[in-house]
């Protein structure tokens, strides 16, 4: 199909652009759905093209007539895959009318949801991952993700009270890192290290939390650097990591620093550690 430019707003197939959070589209509210894991919005051509990279199937594509020539080349690979897949051309107006949305980085493309992971699934290979504890800032975990993805991180495990990676704005400030860095979100309630860290140690990962303890290690210890399977810890800001979160892991590790700071912002600090530690 090509693009069919909107003359109304009620069209059905409009349904997940029109305002709703990410939670409702991954509850799948407000619309049948074949899908039990629901929905999510990829946002920018570099976020979708990401997407199908990773062998997700758009169902719909909206875009502002402003971005059909910028995002072109990524609308026309969608339009030869998959011909039956709708793209909507709307106006300033009438996308603002629709989403709700006041700034954009160009199309948006409504992406069926893949089934989540296994997080012990996609360690097979696994050398050096990432555990994120309690991460709820969209733009931490974007960043994190892509320094993953950049420095060579082979997975993301994320506790229960994370955020969801693939939400609008944690995947559009990852740059689509979010489907090339294989994640999955452990079982269990926000107390999750007692029982999944045996778990990951019996699998031969060493545990590094970083956190300001004063038995804290330094990043470039050679014990870190020399564990044949590591997993990096990294706390929500401000509280930072559980105490039973530590006290699960092998090692506590401080990132050295200068002229009196004593803590780095969690994606600055997760940036850091991946890029010292990763192989």
């Amino acid at each position: 199909m090509g693009s069919v430019r909107l003359e109304s707003l009620d069209d059905r197939r409009l349904r997940p652009f029109s305002g709703m959070t990410d939670g409702q589209l991954k509850r799948g509210e407000g619309f049948r759905r074949d899908n039990p894991d629901g929905l999510f919005i990829g946002e920018s051509a570099k976020v979708i093209e990401r997407a199908l990279d990773a062998g997700l199937k758009p169902l719909s594509v909206l875009a502002e007539s402003r971005w059909m020539r910028h995002d072109g080349a990524i609308l026309q690979r969608i339009a030869e895959r998959w011909p039956e897949v709708p793209l909507f051309e709307a106006t300033s107006e009438q996308f603002r009318a629709l989403t709700g949305y006041q700034v954009v980085r160009g199309a948006l493309a409504c992406f069926e949801r893949p089934a989540p992971a296994d997080p012990l699934g996609i360690l097979g290979g696994a050398r050096r991952i990432a555990i994120l504890e309690d991460a709820t800032n969209y733009a931490n975990m974007g960043a994190i993700f892509r320094s993953a993805a950049a420095l060579g991180l082979d997975a993301v495990l994320l506790s229960p009270r994370c955020h969801d990676p693939f939400y609008r704005r944690c995947a559009r400030v990852s740059m689509g890192a979010v489907f090339q860095v294989p994640w999955a979100r452990i079982p269990g309630d926000a107390d999750w290290a007692p029982c999944f860290a045996p778990a990951l140690q019996g699998e031969g990962f060493r545990l590094a939390a970083l956190a300001l303890r004063d038995d804290s290690i330094g990043l470039r210890d050679s014990c870190l650097k020399d564990a044949p399977r590591l997993a990096l810890v990294l706390g929500t800001e401000g509280e930072g990591l559980r105490d039973s979160t530590i006290a699960a892991c092998d090692y506590t590790v401080r990132i050295p620093m200068a002229h009196g700071v004593d803590s780095l912002n969690v994606a600055a600090a997760a940036a850091i550690a991946f890029w010292e530690l990763a192989l």
